[in-house]
């Protein structure tokens, strides 16, 4: 699996990350030299994944010192990258607290968000056994957290631990995130997998060969609503129909507890161009799951299970 520095790092007056764009074709790093370079590689998913679009947004920041920019015009720019991860706006308020070295900072947020995923592999284990067959959607690994993964640092641990016998990545459109970035992180840590269409899923579970359903998250509200790439409420619906239960891996930095529900969790519209170059297009890039289809929300601080209290200490 990749170093976290392999992923995104703060050197030499650039923020230097493994272009996830490139993936898995070649290995492509992208260098960025000020904070505007950092939200265009946020905006065009060159990086991409709720955790590590905070990490870059730290990195930004602290480049922009280094660099002498005007502090508010780089918080601005970075912050106008993406709308719905809300680790983004959680790392940005992190290096607007912080009175001292920012690159210190924001290597600080980096290491912080990798033993945050450690800590939530670890407990989620709680919820596989032996044999199981996961589903997962989008992708929620290390590329996406800027090491180890969320849901996907669940499944790759748990097959560790010897419960988990296959994994069915959804390809993810429009984007295939699941299909590029997800299967190639399955195949590094050496985890059976199948690909699948996201029309597929229904039919999977249907047969009987879908055990969990595990995704991460882009932002949880303070009910459990959890908004994650389009298609997991679809999936969640399909879920709850078969019996199945759907787990969701996301660290405390995903958690906005200023919002009641996910009725008031901005949705990102992205271009339909991604769609069709040829025919109008509806783009949203996120959909929200309701918490009552929702069996466990995994944080760093242990099982949450409804009805979800998500503030800072409360957990199973």
């Amino acid at each position: 699996m990749l170093a976290p520095e392999e992923i995104i790092r703060l050197e030499d007056g650039a923020v230097v990350l493994l272009d996830q764009r490139q993936l898995p074709a070649e290995r492509v790093e992208l260098s960025c030299h000020s904070a505007a370079e950092v939200a265009e590689a946020i905006r065009t998913l060159a990086v991409r994944g709720a955790p590590a679009i905070g990490v870059a947004a730290a990195y930004g920041m602290a480049l922009a010192a280094w660099h002498g920019e005007d502090r508010a015009a780089a918080r601005a720019v970075l912050a106008a990258s993406r709308p719905t991860a809300v680790n983004l706006f959680w790392a940005l308020a992190e290096m607007d607290a912080w009175a001292g070295d920012p690159a210190e900072r924001a290597r600080a947020i980096h290491v912080e968000e990798v033993e945050r995923c450690r800590r939530m592999a670890e407990h989620a284990l709680a919820l596989f056994s032996p044999g199981l067959r996961v589903l997962t959607h989008c992708n929620a690994g290390g590329l996406a957290t800027g090491g180890v993964g969320t849901a996907v640092g669940a499944i790759v641990r748990a097959h560790e631990a010897g419960l988990v016998e296959h994994v069915w990545a959804d390809e993810t459109r429009p984007l295939l995130q699941g299909a590029r970035l997800t299967a190639w992180e399955l195949e590094q840590a050496g985890v059976p997998f199948h690909v699948i269409a996201d029309s597929a899923a229904a039919l999977t579970m249907a047969r009987g060969e879908v055990d969990l359903v595990v995704t991460g998250a882009d932002r949880i509200a303070a009910n459990g609503d959890t908004a994650n790439k389009i298609g997991t409420y679809m999936l969640a619906v399909l879920a709850h129909h078969h019996g199945i239960p759907l787990v969701i891996v996301a660290p405390s930095s995903t958690v906005d507890l200023s919002l009641a529900d996910g009725g008031a969790i901005p949705i990102e519209e992205r271009d339909g161009a991604e769609l069709t170059a040829r025919f109008p297009a509806r783009n949203p890039a996120f959909d929200v799951t309701p918490a009552a289809l929702i069996s466990a929300i995994v944080t760093e601080r242990g099982i949450h299970r409804a009805p979800f209290d998500l503030d800072p200490g409360a957990f199973a």
